[in-house]
């Protein structure tokens, strides 16, 4: 990977002809490399992403309310979704990484992932224009877009409630554990509610592993409610 990725191989990735490679061997570029790398187009593209999805809310469920998109196009449009998309269309196996980062997994980062396929819109955006990057944003969001429009909620959002629903303290977050290399972090977060229940949750950011602490603490409350 070296030279970057071949005109074959970035058509298969975007299923659009490329102009300008250059491009989209810098999308496909980590830091590590020693080469201009993927930043600046994961910027522009998180934006071009943004915009498609909630225009495409917008259109498609003219009776939603601005909460209700809201709440969407931030599931839609998370790293998370991101990621996955990406581990689809396998891109981290196409990154230039250097030695370093290869050795500390960062073919297998979640977060990598999730820039990358920011990344390769906004190069799609610059090279061949608004059509071509929305294009590929409809064919890899298009079914979960249409999908039922109330998302399911944010489980911090729902541990929130269901502590004020029941007269509780709100949960409280508190960091346990980060490791791993600057590019492939992993964090450990505790979530509690008083002195009533704790569970924990990790991801490779401080919000993923909130998220999943507080979907842990919902499950354990579930539970013992069933008990």
């Amino acid at each position: 990977m070296s030279a970057g990725a071949s005109f074959e191989t970035i058509a298969a990735l975007t299923g659009a002809a490329p102009r300008d490679l250059a491009l989209y061997h810098e999308a496909l570029t980590h830091g590590s490399s020693g080469a201009g790398d993927y930043q600046r187009l994961e910027f522009l593209g998180d934006r071009v992403l943004g915009l498609v999805i909630a225009s495409e809310l917008f259109r498609r469920f003219p009776k939603a309310t601005e909460g209700e998109l809201s709440s969407r196009l931030h599931a839609l449009a998370s790293g998370e979704t991101c990621a996955r998309i990406a581990q689809g269309l396998d891109l981290n196996a196409h990154v230039r990484f250097g030695a370093q980062a290869i050795g500390d997994g960062g073919r297998k980062s979640d977060n990598i992932a999730a820039d990358v396929v920011e990344a390769l819109i906004g190069a799609l955006w610059l090279d061949l224009g608004e059509e071509a990057a929305r294009a590929f944003i409809l064919r890899h969001w298009g079914e979960m877009i249409e999908g039922q429009l109330a998302a399911p909620k944010h489980p911090k959002a729902a541990l929130q409630e269901w502590a004020l629903a029941r007269k509780r303290r709100p949960p409280e977050y508190r960091m346990v554990q980060r490791d791993g290399p600057d590019h492939a972090p992993r964090f450990r977060v505790a979530v509690s509610i008083g002195k009533l229940a704790e569970a924990e949750g990790e991801g490779a950011s401080k919000q993923a592993a909130e998220k999943n602490a507080a979907a842990a603490l919902l499950a354990r409350l579930a539970e013992e409610d069933t008990k």
